[in-house]
């Protein structure tokens, strides 16, 4: 028996479709969260007392070569703990759906990230727009330096290689966690004492890998000597 498409199926995960409309050239999808309560990020606890409510507009993925925007109602609650400080609380989507302040969802966010990784500024600009998501090169930038790793993070193995923040005009350093496969850091140019600053910062490295045809002279790096190069 054929399943019966919905709507809902279409949006992120944990959200409830109200109705959706077509404005000039744009899917717009009404939704709210599928959940009654909500806990307060203070003292966690649960209220279902609504106080008031407002509309957060965020960018999702494309359907069908055309833009979709979601206008959530979000929801401020009452927090029903008398000593807690905080009386009235805003909901959260979560970070998995639509992390806070953002403008886009988590899984629009992604690809955004991984376009600016893989082709920097403007280059990964015009190709967003032919995919149908509006972003400018310096929110691709943004997205990329966003997702860095916590500064608190420890670092054992490193990947250090070239990174367009323009291609063909401006580079920069990308350092990648070869453990954990994520970004550290973004440095602003490829200067060697701009690497060097950095690893002399992180003085618990202690495996340094390099591409062949990326970062030039990398022996002459300032890395102490119980440090490893592979290349």
């Amino acid at each position: 028996m054929a399943t019966k498409f919905r709507l809902s199926s279409l949006i992120p995960v944990g959200l409830i479709v109200e109705r959706s409309d077509e404005d000039n050239g744009v899917i717009i999808v009404s939704a709210r969260a599928a959940a009654d309560q909500r806990s307060c990020p203070l003292c966690n606890q649960m209220s279902d007392r609504v106080h008031s409510r407002y509309v957060r507009i965020v960018a999702d993925l494309p359907c069908g070569g055309t833009k979709v925007q979601l206008r959530l109602t979000a929801r401020r609650f009452i927090c029903e703990m008398t000593l807690c400080r905080r009386r009235i609380f805003v909901e959260r989507f979560g970070e998995l759906i639509v992390p806070e302040r953002s403008r886009r969802t988590a899984r629009l966010d992604t690809i955004v990230h991984h376009l600016g990784l893989a082709l920097g500024g403007r280059p990964a600009a015009a190709i967003a727009k032919r995919l149908m998501i509006p972003v400018s090169n310096d929110t691709l930038i943004r997205a990329v330096r966003r997702k860095s790793m916590v500064p608190d993070d420890a670092l054992n193995a490193v990947g250090i290689d070239d990174w367009a923040f323009r291609r063909n005009h401006r580079y920069g350093t990308v350092v990648c966690d070869l453990e954990k496969r994520r970004i550290v850091k973004l440095l602003p140019d490829r200067e060697i004492a701009t690497v060097s600053t950095f690893l002399a910062q992180h003085p618990e490295i202690a495996i340094v890998s390099r591409d062949r045809g990326g970062v030039p002279t990398m022996n002459r790096y300032n890395i102490a000597e119980r440090r490893t190069i592979a290349r």
